[in-house]
Protein backbone atom coordinates (compact mmCIF):
# COMPACT_ATOMS: atom_id res chain seq x y z
CA UNK A 1 0.00 0.00 0.00
CA UNK A 2 1.59 3.66 -0.66
CA UNK A 3 1.90 6.08 1.83
CA UNK A 4 -0.26 7.68 2.71
CA UNK A 5 0.87 11.78 2.88
CA UNK A 6 -0.65 14.50 5.05
CA UNK A 7 -3.51 16.02 4.54
CA UNK A 8 -3.78 19.99 3.67
CA UNK A 9 -7.23 20.73 4.16
CA UNK A 10 -6.41 21.62 8.00
CA UNK A 11 -3.09 21.51 9.36
CA UNK A 12 -4.98 20.73 12.90
CA UNK A 13 -8.72 20.06 13.51
CA UNK A 14 -10.01 19.06 16.82
CA UNK A 15 -13.91 18.82 17.50
CA UNK A 16 -15.62 18.36 21.09
CA UNK A 17 -11.92 17.36 22.71
CA UNK A 18 -12.31 16.55 26.26
CA UNK A 19 -9.68 15.65 28.63
CA UNK A 20 -10.91 14.54 32.00
CA UNK A 21 -8.23 13.15 35.07
CA UNK A 22 -9.15 11.35 38.12
CA UNK A 23 -8.80 13.23 41.45
CA UNK A 24 -9.28 12.77 45.19
CA UNK A 25 -12.98 14.14 44.68
CA UNK A 26 -14.09 13.33 41.18
CA UNK A 27 -12.34 13.62 37.65
CA UNK A 28 -10.51 17.05 37.16
CA UNK A 29 -11.73 18.12 34.05
CA UNK A 30 -8.41 19.69 31.73
CA UNK A 31 -10.34 20.23 28.37
CA UNK A 32 -14.18 20.89 28.57
CA UNK A 33 -15.22 20.37 24.72
CA UNK A 34 -12.10 22.00 22.92
CA UNK A 35 -13.15 22.78 18.76
CA UNK A 36 -10.41 24.55 17.13
CA UNK A 37 -9.25 24.11 12.91
CA UNK A 38 -5.78 25.60 12.15
CA UNK A 39 -5.11 26.61 8.74
CA UNK A 40 -1.98 25.26 6.77
CA UNK A 41 0.76 28.19 6.57
CA UNK A 42 -0.72 30.25 9.83
CA UNK A 43 0.44 30.89 13.00
CA UNK A 44 -1.87 29.99 15.42
CA UNK A 45 -1.50 31.12 18.99
CA UNK A 46 -3.17 29.18 22.32
CA UNK A 47 -3.63 32.02 24.95
CA UNK A 48 -4.29 32.09 28.33
CA UNK A 49 -3.16 31.79 31.81
CA UNK A 50 -1.39 28.46 33.63
CA UNK A 51 -4.03 26.21 33.88
CA UNK A 52 -6.21 27.05 31.48
CA UNK A 53 -5.59 23.97 29.48
CA UNK A 54 -2.64 24.54 26.40
CA UNK A 55 -0.54 22.28 27.59
CA UNK A 56 -2.91 19.38 27.35
CA UNK A 57 -4.38 20.71 24.01
CA UNK A 58 -0.76 20.63 22.39
CA UNK A 59 0.24 16.91 23.94
CA UNK A 60 -2.93 15.70 22.90
CA UNK A 61 -2.13 16.90 19.49
CA UNK A 62 1.22 15.37 19.29
CA UNK A 63 -0.59 12.11 20.64
CA UNK A 64 1.51 12.43 24.32
CA UNK A 65 -2.11 12.33 25.74
CA UNK A 66 -5.04 10.58 24.79
CA UNK A 67 -8.32 12.60 24.69
CA UNK A 68 -11.51 11.03 27.30
CA UNK A 69 -13.62 11.79 23.88
CA UNK A 70 -14.01 13.74 21.07
CA UNK A 71 -11.90 13.78 17.59
CA UNK A 72 -8.27 15.05 16.96
CA UNK A 73 -6.72 14.92 13.60
CA UNK A 74 -3.28 16.83 12.39
CA UNK A 75 -2.60 16.67 8.93
CA UNK A 76 -5.47 14.18 8.43
CA UNK A 77 -3.95 12.17 10.69
CA UNK A 78 -4.90 10.29 14.21
CA UNK A 79 -1.94 11.28 16.10
CA UNK A 80 -2.20 8.66 18.78
CA UNK A 81 -3.23 5.00 16.18
CA UNK A 82 -1.11 7.05 12.94
CA UNK A 83 1.83 7.89 15.78
CA UNK A 84 4.12 6.73 13.38
CA UNK A 85 3.32 9.23 10.36
CA UNK A 86 2.79 11.95 12.51
CA UNK A 87 6.36 11.93 13.47
CA UNK A 88 7.22 12.24 9.99
CA UNK A 89 5.64 15.51 9.55
CA UNK A 90 5.29 17.23 12.93
CA UNK A 91 7.35 18.51 15.70
CA UNK A 92 7.00 19.72 19.36
CA UNK A 93 9.54 21.79 21.46
CA UNK A 94 7.70 21.28 25.08
CA UNK A 95 8.32 23.37 27.98
CA UNK A 96 11.07 21.45 29.28
CA UNK A 97 13.51 18.95 27.37
CA UNK A 98 16.41 17.16 28.25
CA UNK A 99 19.72 17.70 25.85
CA UNK A 100 23.07 16.67 26.10
CA UNK A 101 24.37 19.23 28.40
CA UNK A 102 27.64 18.69 27.94
CA UNK A 103 27.62 19.16 24.04
CA UNK A 104 28.46 22.49 22.19
CA UNK A 105 25.43 24.54 20.79
CA UNK A 106 27.07 23.08 17.02
CA UNK A 107 27.57 19.68 17.84
CA UNK A 108 24.61 18.99 19.75
CA UNK A 109 22.46 20.63 16.63
CA UNK A 110 24.87 18.23 14.49
CA UNK A 111 23.94 15.22 16.33
CA UNK A 112 19.94 16.41 16.11
CA UNK A 113 20.73 16.60 12.22
CA UNK A 114 22.03 13.12 12.11
CA UNK A 115 18.83 11.64 13.23
CA UNK A 116 16.49 12.89 10.07
CA UNK A 117 16.99 11.67 6.14
CA UNK A 118 16.87 15.55 5.05
CA UNK A 119 17.77 18.01 8.23
CA UNK A 120 18.10 22.21 7.67
CA UNK A 121 22.04 22.77 7.62
CA UNK A 122 23.42 23.15 11.58
CA UNK A 123 24.70 26.33 10.46
CA UNK A 124 21.18 27.80 9.07
CA UNK A 125 19.65 26.83 12.32
CA UNK A 126 22.34 28.55 14.31
CA UNK A 127 22.23 32.19 12.23
CA UNK A 128 18.62 31.60 12.26
CA UNK A 129 18.34 31.10 16.40
CA UNK A 130 21.04 33.76 16.63
CA UNK A 131 23.09 31.81 18.48
CA UNK A 132 26.50 32.19 16.01
CA UNK A 133 28.35 33.87 19.20
CA UNK A 134 27.19 30.53 21.02
CA UNK A 135 28.21 27.29 18.60
CA UNK A 136 31.07 26.64 20.62
CA UNK A 137 29.64 26.69 24.09
CA UNK A 138 28.66 24.04 25.87
CA UNK A 139 24.58 23.96 26.49
CA UNK A 140 25.55 23.51 30.27
CA UNK A 141 26.76 27.19 30.14
CA UNK A 142 24.35 29.08 28.27
CA UNK A 143 21.75 31.57 29.28
CA UNK A 144 17.93 30.31 29.85
CA UNK A 145 17.24 32.58 26.55
CA UNK A 146 19.78 31.27 24.60
CA UNK A 147 19.18 27.25 25.55
CA UNK A 148 15.62 28.03 24.49
CA UNK A 149 16.27 29.31 21.22
CA UNK A 150 18.58 26.16 21.05
CA UNK A 151 15.89 23.80 21.98
CA UNK A 152 13.54 25.42 19.22
CA UNK A 153 16.30 25.09 16.86
CA UNK A 154 16.28 21.36 17.48
CA UNK A 155 12.72 21.80 16.68
CA UNK A 156 13.10 23.13 13.36
CA UNK A 157 15.87 20.90 12.15
CA UNK A 158 13.90 18.80 11.09
CA UNK A 159 11.70 21.14 8.42
CA UNK A 160 8.72 20.08 10.04
CA UNK A 161 5.35 20.57 8.11
CA UNK A 162 3.58 21.46 11.70
CA UNK A 163 6.17 23.12 14.67
CA UNK A 164 4.65 23.27 17.59
CA UNK A 165 6.32 25.13 20.50
CA UNK A 166 4.95 25.65 24.02
CA UNK A 167 5.58 28.66 25.28
CA UNK A 168 8.80 29.46 23.45
CA UNK A 169 9.59 32.71 24.55
CA UNK A 170 9.77 32.24 28.50
CA UNK A 171 12.99 33.39 29.85
CA UNK A 172 13.77 35.47 26.66
CA UNK A 173 15.11 39.15 26.70
CA UNK A 174 13.04 41.46 24.18
CA UNK A 175 16.32 41.09 22.05
CA UNK A 176 16.16 36.99 22.13
CA UNK A 177 12.66 37.01 21.50
CA UNK A 178 12.56 38.96 18.73
CA UNK A 179 15.06 37.06 16.87
CA UNK A 180 12.94 33.77 18.07
CA UNK A 181 9.54 35.46 15.98
CA UNK A 182 11.59 36.42 13.46
CA UNK A 183 12.64 32.12 12.90
CA UNK A 184 8.97 31.69 13.15
CA UNK A 185 8.26 33.86 10.33
CA UNK A 186 10.68 32.36 8.63
CA UNK A 187 9.44 28.73 9.03
CA UNK A 188 5.90 29.79 7.98
CA UNK A 189 7.45 31.74 5.40
CA UNK A 190 9.14 28.52 3.87
CA UNK A 191 5.81 26.77 3.37
CA UNK A 192 4.95 25.42 7.23
CA UNK A 193 2.89 25.69 10.41
CA UNK A 194 3.35 26.83 13.51
CA UNK A 195 1.14 26.43 16.71
CA UNK A 196 2.47 28.05 20.11
CA UNK A 197 0.77 28.25 23.20
CA UNK A 198 1.83 31.92 25.15
CA UNK A 199 0.48 33.79 28.23
CA UNK A 200 1.84 36.86 26.44
CA UNK A 201 -0.77 39.50 25.34
CA UNK A 202 2.32 40.95 23.13
CA UNK A 203 3.52 37.87 21.78
CA UNK A 204 -0.10 36.72 20.42
CA UNK A 205 -0.69 40.35 19.15
CA UNK A 206 2.69 40.67 16.99
CA UNK A 207 2.99 37.09 15.97
CA UNK A 208 0.35 35.03 15.57
CA UNK A 209 -1.97 35.39 12.41
CA UNK A 210 -5.20 34.00 14.75
CA UNK A 211 -5.48 33.53 18.44
CA UNK A 212 -7.88 30.82 20.27
CA UNK A 213 -8.08 32.27 23.95
CA UNK A 214 -8.44 29.31 26.73
CA UNK A 215 -10.34 29.65 29.98
CA UNK A 216 -10.99 26.53 32.05
CA UNK A 217 -10.69 23.95 29.65
CA UNK A 218 -12.50 26.11 26.61
CA UNK A 219 -12.35 27.88 23.52
CA UNK A 220 -13.50 31.79 24.63
CA UNK A 221 -13.07 33.26 21.53
CA UNK A 222 -10.97 32.60 18.36
CA UNK A 223 -10.23 34.65 15.26
CA UNK A 224 -7.18 37.42 14.52
CA UNK A 225 -6.06 39.50 17.25
CA UNK A 226 -7.42 42.80 15.52
CA UNK A 227 -11.00 41.20 14.98
CA UNK A 228 -11.07 39.54 18.31
CA UNK A 229 -10.08 43.45 20.28
CA UNK A 230 -12.31 45.44 17.35
CA UNK A 231 -15.32 42.68 18.40
CA UNK A 232 -14.54 42.12 22.40
CA UNK A 233 -13.19 45.46 23.57
CA UNK A 234 -13.30 48.01 21.18
CA UNK A 235 -12.74 51.03 24.46
CA UNK A 236 -9.83 52.74 24.77
CA UNK A 237 -8.42 54.09 28.12
CA UNK A 238 -7.83 57.71 28.62
CA UNK A 239 -5.80 58.77 31.31
CA UNK A 240 -5.27 62.23 32.83
CA UNK A 241 -4.30 64.86 35.04
CA UNK A 242 -6.99 67.44 36.55
CA UNK A 243 -6.60 69.99 39.32
CA UNK A 244 -8.07 68.80 42.69
CA UNK A 245 -11.83 69.84 42.64
CA UNK A 246 -12.36 69.92 38.89
CA UNK A 247 -16.28 68.64 37.98
CA UNK A 248 -15.61 65.78 35.71
CA UNK A 249 -19.54 64.24 35.81
CA UNK A 250 -19.73 65.63 32.62
CA UNK A 251 -17.97 62.83 31.59
CA UNK A 252 -20.14 59.98 32.59
CA UNK A 253 -23.04 61.57 29.96
CA UNK A 254 -20.34 61.84 26.88
CA UNK A 255 -21.33 59.87 24.66
CA UNK A 256 -18.91 56.07 24.31
CA UNK A 257 -18.10 56.32 27.53
CA UNK A 258 -18.70 53.40 30.06
CA UNK A 259 -16.04 54.11 32.54
CA UNK A 260 -14.76 56.71 34.90
CA UNK A 261 -12.94 56.19 37.84
CA UNK A 262 -10.62 59.25 40.11
CA UNK A 263 -8.02 58.84 42.15
CA UNK A 264 -7.36 62.22 44.08
CA UNK A 265 -3.42 62.94 44.93
CA UNK A 266 -3.05 66.29 46.90
CA UNK A 267 -3.28 69.18 44.72
CA UNK A 268 -4.57 66.63 41.47
CA UNK A 269 -7.15 64.23 40.37
CA UNK A 270 -5.64 61.20 37.57
CA UNK A 271 -9.04 60.26 36.27
CA UNK A 272 -9.19 57.36 33.86
CA UNK A 273 -12.30 57.11 31.07
CA UNK A 274 -13.03 53.94 28.93
CA UNK A 275 -14.67 54.99 26.00
CA UNK A 276 -15.98 53.76 22.66
CA UNK A 277 -15.34 57.45 21.58
CA UNK A 278 -12.49 58.54 22.14
CA UNK A 279 -12.11 61.73 19.96
CA UNK A 280 -15.33 63.05 21.60
CA UNK A 281 -14.36 62.61 25.42
CA UNK A 282 -11.19 63.91 24.23
CA UNK A 283 -12.60 66.95 22.60
CA UNK A 284 -14.01 67.55 26.35
CA UNK A 285 -11.11 66.61 28.36
CA UNK A 286 -8.06 68.63 26.05
CA UNK A 287 -11.03 71.36 26.00
CA UNK A 288 -13.33 72.30 29.13
CA UNK A 289 -11.60 70.22 31.57
CA UNK A 290 -8.26 71.49 30.55
CA UNK A 291 -6.46 67.85 31.26
CA UNK A 292 -2.90 67.42 31.73
CA UNK A 293 -0.46 64.44 31.00
CA UNK A 294 -2.76 63.04 28.68
CA UNK A 295 -2.55 58.99 27.65
CA UNK A 296 -4.50 57.30 25.16
CA UNK A 297 -4.08 53.10 25.56
CA UNK A 298 -6.04 50.96 22.59
CA UNK A 299 -7.29 47.97 24.67
CA UNK A 300 -5.53 44.44 24.24
CA UNK A 301 -6.11 40.76 24.15
CA UNK A 302 -5.92 41.89 28.21
CA UNK A 303 -9.42 43.25 27.83
CA UNK A 304 -10.86 41.01 25.82
CA UNK A 305 -9.93 37.93 28.35
CA UNK A 306 -11.47 40.17 31.05
CA UNK A 307 -14.58 41.15 29.15
CA UNK A 308 -15.01 37.71 27.75
CA UNK A 309 -14.54 35.82 31.11
CA UNK A 310 -15.12 38.37 34.17
CA UNK A 311 -11.82 37.75 35.70
CA UNK A 312 -8.58 39.53 35.10
CA UNK A 313 -5.70 37.33 33.12
CA UNK A 314 -3.70 37.04 35.84
CA UNK A 315 -6.36 36.10 38.13
CA UNK A 316 -7.72 33.40 36.21
CA UNK A 317 -4.06 30.84 36.14
CA UNK A 318 -6.15 28.69 39.25
CA UNK A 319 -7.11 25.89 36.66
CA UNK A 320 -6.34 22.34 37.16
CA UNK A 321 -2.84 20.78 36.41
CA UNK A 322 -2.36 17.39 34.35
CA UNK A 323 -0.69 14.67 36.09
CA UNK A 324 3.08 14.31 35.08
CA UNK A 325 2.21 10.74 33.43
CA UNK A 326 1.67 11.09 29.64
CA UNK A 327 -1.58 8.14 29.38
CA UNK A 328 0.99 5.18 28.86
CA UNK A 329 2.19 6.89 25.48
CA UNK A 330 6.42 6.90 24.64
CA UNK A 331 7.25 10.37 23.95
CA UNK A 332 8.56 10.07 20.35
CA UNK A 333 12.44 10.67 20.26
CA UNK A 334 13.20 10.93 16.61
CA UNK A 335 11.62 11.40 13.26
CA UNK A 336 10.01 14.82 14.48
CA UNK A 337 8.06 14.76 17.24
CA UNK A 338 10.35 15.25 20.10
CA UNK A 339 8.99 15.62 23.92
Amino acid sequence: MAEQGPSHDMAILLRNVTKHYPGPHGDVVALAGIDLSVRPGEIFGLLGPNGAGKTTTIETLVGLRRPTAGSVRVLGFDPVAQRDEIRKYVAIQPQHAAVFEQQTVAELLRVWASLYPDPEAPDVIIDRMGLSASRDVRVSKLSGGQRQRLLVGTALISRPRLLVLDEPSTGMDPNARQELWDAIRAHRGSGGTVLLSTHSMEEAEMLCDRVAVLHRGKVAACGTPQDLISTHAPEREVHFTVPAGTDITQLRATPGVSHVASDDSGDSTRVTVRTSDSDAAFGLIAGPLGARHIQIKEAGLEAVFRILTGVSFHQAGDGPEPPAEHDGAQPAQKKGVMA
